[in-house]
This record gives C-alpha cells, structure tokens and sequence, in this order.
C-alpha cells in the first residue's frame, strides 16, 4: 500500500513540475504521464522486491549497491523513453548513453563508500552483542551517532549496564546467602551442641544436678525457637507478607510501653533507661511493627551499654517524627556501619555469644521501618547511636 502511495505521488509530482516549467501541449503531457507511470510502477515493484531480497544478502553494502544500481536503472529507463520521444540524433544519444554509464559506476560507488560507517558500526554492534551472549567482559559500543543505528548503541550500552549491575547483585546476593547459612549454622550449632551435651549427661547418669541441666537445655531451646521465629520474621518481611495494620500511633507512648518490656534485661544488667520527649508524636503505622523496631534497638543498646551507664531515648517530631537511642558502649565500628541493618551482621568477628542475641535485631527493625517507607540509621562510635525517622502522616 505505501508503495502504491508513493508512486501514485511521485507521478503527480512529477506531472505538476513539469506542466509548470514546460507548459505542455496534450501529446507532450500524456506521454509523459505515461513515462511516469512506467516509472512508478518499475518503482513498485523493486519497493516490494528488494526488502525481500535483501534478506538473503551477507551484507548492508551489497543491499545498498543493488539499491543504487536498480534506481539508477529506474531513472535510466525515464531519460532513454524521453530521449526517444525527443528523437535525439545518434551522437547525441551515444554520448548521452557514456555519461549515465559514468553515473551509473558513480552511484555504486558512492553507495559502497557511504555505507562503509554504517556497516562497520554493525559490526560492532554484533560483536558486542556477541560478547552479551558468551558471557565475556562487555565494554561499552564505541558508536557516536544519531541515527537508528546509534539509538540502538545505546540501548545496547544501557542493556550491558543492567547486566553489570544485576551481575554485582547476583555475586552480592550469593556471598550475602553464603554468609546467612554461615551465620545461622553458626548460630544453630553452639545452642544443639550444649544441648546435646546436657542430654548426654543426663543420659550417662553422670549430671550431678539434674534440675540445673534441665534449665540450661530449656534456655538453650528459647533461643533456637527466637533464632526459627526470627528468620521466619524476617523472610516474611523481605518478601512483603507482614501486614502492618497501618494506624495512628503515639509513638512517644509506644516508646514508653518499649522500654518498659526491656527494664528486666536492663536491670540485671546495671542500666538505666531514660526517654526525652517534649509531647506526643504521633505517626501513621502498625503498632506490632514499631513496637518491634522499638525493642529491638533498645535490647541492642541496653546489651552494649557499660553497667551503670544510661540509655537515652529521644522522641522528637522535628520535620518528621522521629525516635535517637544512645547508649555509652563503645558504639559502631566505622567500618561496620553501612553493614550494620545486615542479616546476622555482628560488629564482632568472631561471632562470641556474650552479648546474647540472634543477629538479626537490627535487621528486622530495618525491614519494618523501610516497610513503613522510614529511614533508619546507625552512626559510628565512641557511644552507640541508632535512630529511625517516619514520613509526616496525612
């Protein structure tokens, strides 16, 4: 159809220039006419024709030869039917005839040479495109155009860019799934292995204190089933499954009843607690949640802090509502900050149970509070300091 449209126009086109410039008698016109829609039915044809056979080529600057050569044959056929119809003498047509033949060798030339840039830019593209495939290191295409050609480089460019950026993931996501097993099997092992030993002895009749035993494999139990409970939370948030009941909240309040539910591990550990909040600060989310996110920065603060120290909680609504709890530990390691939300993540290398805990306190309270759409930060020591900031409720 659009071969058919456009030569339908081009024989229009050409009929009005020339009734403009020639001023035709009604023979001259409708012979023309016909030389032009002998043309444009030639036209047609090759416009139907070549796509096809272009496929079957090897090469772009074969496709642009032939498609010079058969539009130079095109307009041949135009000046030879005129030049008859203007009986033009032997000589003339002889020397008409040397010139198109130059034109003709010109054309093909010319169509190789400019087609030159354009089939080495594909070359280019294919091997990039080859290198995409094989998994080899991929740089960028060294393409600069405007063109389709170049829109299609850097699409390319952006598809190797992705693909560098989902690789580093992937590498990241694996090394971040080696150290979880790593951790939880750490984690999973010292509680079995006591409790194993404790069922041992009891088993050996060598347990001098059968009750006591009894204590140290049901602790060893409460921690394995925190440690389950944990990991199980944890997935559910990563993976979006935690309804949060979303709700208006004092969040001064909520911190009260917090610190509250973490006085007993406070006071066995010689720390007090203390909250500064100059009025209700109210928040839009679950109170599960932020509860949880509460109590786990204060258990981490209040396992860290020195006997006799303070832990400060700050509730404040200064442009948005807020929550800073510090403590006199010696605080985060400016190296472990930017790991510190990670699962399992333990500012200790070696992993020592002192401070009890899963490792995935600071974890699970990052889940929550970037399900909230907050933030949620730590800052390097001396002094422990962690805070979280929610949006400004509507």
């Amino acid at each position: 159809m659009r071969a058919l449209f456009a030569g339908l126009s081009s024989v229009l086109i050409g009929l009005a220039i020339f009734e403009v410039a020639m001023q035709p008698a009604e023979s001259e016109r409708l012979e023309l006419g016909l030389i032009f829609a002998a043309m444009a039915l030639l036209m047609g044809v090759v416009a139907i024709w070549l796509p096809r056979f272009s496929r079957s080529l090897r090469s772009i600057r074969i496709t642009f030869g032939v498609l010079s050569i058969v539009s130079f044959l095109i307009v041949l056929f135009g000046i030879i039917a005129v030049a008859q119809s203007m009986f033009l003498e032997q000589h003339d047509a002889a020397l008409l005839l040397v010139v198109l033949g130059f034109g003709l060798v010109a054309a093909f030339g010319f169509a190789l040479s400019v087609s030159r840039p354009l089939t080495d830019d594909l070359e280019r593209l294919a091997i990039a495109a080859d290198q995409v495939a094989s998994g080899q290191d991929r740089t960028m295409v060294p393409i600069d155009r405007v063109d389709e050609v170049g829109r299609l480089a850097r699409s390319l460019d952006q598809m190797i860019a992705r693909l560098d950026e989902a690789d580093r993931e992937r590498k990241a996501d694996a090394d971040a799934r080696q150290a979880f097993f790593a951790a939880i099997g750490h984690d999973l092992r010292s509680p079995l292995a006591s409790i194993q030993a404790a069922v041992e002895a009891l088993q050996d009749g060598v347990a001098s204190d059968t009750t006591r035993y009894l204590n140290s494999m049901e602790r060893e139990i409460g921690v394995l089933s925190t440690l389950v409970d944990d990991v199980y939370l944890l997935a559910r948030i990563e993976s979006g499954a935690v309804d949060l009941d979303l709700t208006v909240v004092d969040l001064t309040e909520l911190a009260d009843e917090s610190i509250e539910v973490v006085r007993p591990l406070a006071d066995r550990r010689g720390v007090s607690i203390c909250m500064e909040s100059p009025h209700p600060v109210i928040v839009s989310g679950g109170v599960a949640a932020l509860g949880r996110v509460l109590r786990n920065l204060l258990d981490n603060a209040v396992r860290h802090a020195p006997p006799g120290s303070t832990v400060v909680v700050e509730v404040g609504a200064d442009g948005s509502p807020s929550v800073l709890i510090t403590d006199d530990g010696p605080g985060f390691d400016p190296a472990f900050v930017g790991s510190a939300f990670d699962r399992f993540s333990r500012d200790d290398p070696a992993r020592v149970r002192d401070h009890g805990g899963s490792g995935l306190g600071l974890a699970i309270a990052s889940g929550f509070v970037t399900a909230l759409e907050g933030e949620i930060w730590a800052e390097p020591g001396p002094g422990g300091k962690v805070g979280f900031r929610l949006p400004v409720p509507t």
